[in-house]
């Protein structure tokens, strides 16, 4: 099915806002997008005719199999491009993101599937969200460094919406997309995290530690 960059885009934005698939309000969704709410109700009625969406009244919008299948899509073509722009020319990982909003939606599927292929199928993109297989694969909801147990080791991911300074600042501590980190001590009633990056001890205050996204350790076979 043609779609629009907008509707990619919302596509993507209620995959987001609905783990699970889990009904999304209108209100959250144009707060999302940075759109006015009739804006969104008339994405939303293309969605409902299209059959990719079920609107029910005073709980939300949810996505159908078919409309996750491709907001999964869309998610896996912007990831894929970011990982372009990053490994083939250079770019930052906190500037692919929206610089890939400008022209993903251009490429027809064969090239993105080519690029997918000349990266050698990369599995995460420069951010550290998995990249799927396929519009079949559901996109793993990761947890953040707040969530996890004390002891596990995993690798740091960073939304492209991250501020600036926070990016500065978490650069300074060796925390940054891909960096392994370890929860040796979690404070009670909502204290600071303490972790272990790169044999170096970091104090995280929480409402931060809820904002770095974090994935399981690949070990690779030996």
């Amino acid at each position: 099915m043609e779609l629009a960059g907008t509707e990619r885009e919302t596509l993507k934005a209620m995959y987001r806002l609905s783990p699970g698939g889990d009904a999304v309000r209108t209100g959250d969704l144009a707060e999302a997008l940075g759109v006015s709410p009739a804006t969104v109700t008339s994405r939303l009625k293309r969605f409902n005719g299209q059959g990719l969406a079920e609107h029910t009244p005073y709980q939300g919008v949810r996505l159908t199999s078919s409309g996750r299948r491709l907001a999964v899509s869309a998610i896996r073509r912007h990831r894929i491009v970011e990982r372009f722009l990053s490994d083939m020319l250079g770019y930052p990982w906190d500037g692919a993101d929206r610089l890939a909003v400008t022209f993903e939606h251009a490429l027809p599927d064969e090239v993105v599937g080519r690029l997918f292929a000349a990266l050698r199928r990369p599995t995460t993109c420069p951010h550290g969200f998995p990249i799927p297989e396929d519009e079949a694969e559901e996109v793993d909801q990761l947890p953040t460094l707040a969530d996890i147990d004390l002891g596990r080791e995993v690798e740091v991911a960073l939304p492209g919406t991250t501020h600036s300074d926070v990016v500065a600042f978490l650069d300074t501590l060796g925390i940054r997309p891909g960096a392994r980190v370890t929860v040796r001590e979690r404070q009670p009633f909502e204290g600071p995290v303490v972790v272990d990056v790169d044999g170096h001890e970091r104090l995280i205050g929480n409402t931060l530690a809820r904002e770095i996204y974090v994935s399981a350790v690949t070990r690779k076979a030996m």
